[in-house]
C-alpha cells in the first residue's frame, strides 16, 4: 500500500470521526473562546459561555455524565448572573475589576463544594446509575464554586479551576471523550493565563488606588 493510500485512508477516518463528533467540536470551540475571553475580563465571554453550556449539556447527556449535564444547566444560570454582575463593574476600557476572596470566603466555598459533592454523588449513584458518580459529583460541586467565584470576579477562581480541570482531563480520557479531555488541557493553560493576567490587573488597581489616595 502506497503512502498516498495511507493518507487517503487516514483522511477518511478523520472525516468520519469529525462527522460523528460535530457537537463535541462545536462545544469545544465555544468553551475555549469563552474561557479565553474570561481571562481578558471581557463581558462578551458570558454569552459565549452560555452557548457552550447548551452544547456541552447535550454532549454529556449522550455520554450519561448526568452530573456534568446538570452542571452545564447551572453554569448557564451562573453565566447570566455573571454577565449582569460584571456589567456593574465595567471600567473605561471595557474590562472589569478584580476582587480578592477573604479566607472566610475560601472556607465557605470549599465547604459548599464538599457538601454538594456528597449530596449529588448520592443522588446520581442511587437514582440515575451515572458513570463515575462520586468523582463526577465532586468535580461538579467544586466547578459550581469556581463558576460562582468567577461571576463574583474573585481572583481565586483561577486557582480552583486549575485543580478541577486537571482532574477532569483524566475523567474524560477514561470516558473516551478525547477532544473534551484535550479541551480541559487547554483550560488548564488558559486558567494559568487568567491567573497571571488577573493578578496583574489587581496590582494595577491597587497602584491606581494608592495614587488616587496620595
Amino acid at each position: 500500500m502506497s503512502w498516498l493510500n495511507l493518507v487517503a485512508i487516514e483522511t477518511g477516518m478523520i472525516q468520519i470521526w469529525a462527522s460523528e463528533h460535530w457537537l463535541e467540536e462545536a462545544a469545544f470551540v465555544a468553551s475555549a473562546v469563552g474561557v479565553w475571553l474570561s481571562t481578558r475580563r471581557s463581558l462578551i465571554s458570558w454569552p459565549v459561555i452560555i452557548v457552550s453550556c447548551i452544547l456541552y449539556g447535550e454532549v454529556f447527556r449522550e455520554a450519561r455524565l448526568f452530573s456534568d449535564m446538570l452542571l452545564q444547566g447551572v453554569f448557564g444560570i451562573c453565566a447570566v448572573y455573571g454577565w449582569w454582575h460584571w456589567l456593574r463593574g465595567v471600567q473605561a476600557d471595557g474590562s472589569v475589576t478584580v476582587e480578592v476572596l477573604s479566607w472566610r470566603g475560601w472556607v465557605w466555598g470549599l465547604m459548599a463544594g464538599a457538601a454538594a459533592s456528597v449530596a449529588l454523588g448520592f443522588v446520581m449513584k442511587q437514582y440515575f446509575h451515572a458513570s463515575l458518580p462520586w468523582l463526577d459529583a465532586a468535580l461538579t460541586g467544586f466547578s459550581l464554586v469556581g463558576q460562582w467565584w468567577q461571576a463574583r470576579k474573585y481572583l481565586a477562581n483561577w486557582w480552583l479551576w486549575i485543580a478541577v480541570d486537571v482532574i477532569y482531563i483524566g475523567e474524560y480520557v477514561y470516558k473516551q471523550l478525547n477532544l473534551t479531555a484535550g479541551l480541559y488541557g487547554l483550560f488548564v493553560l488558559l486558567a494559568i493565563l487568567g491567573l497571571r493576567d488577573w493578578r496583574r490587573a489587581l496590582e494595577q488597581q491597587n497602584a491606581a488606588a494608592l495614587t488616587g489616595a496620595a
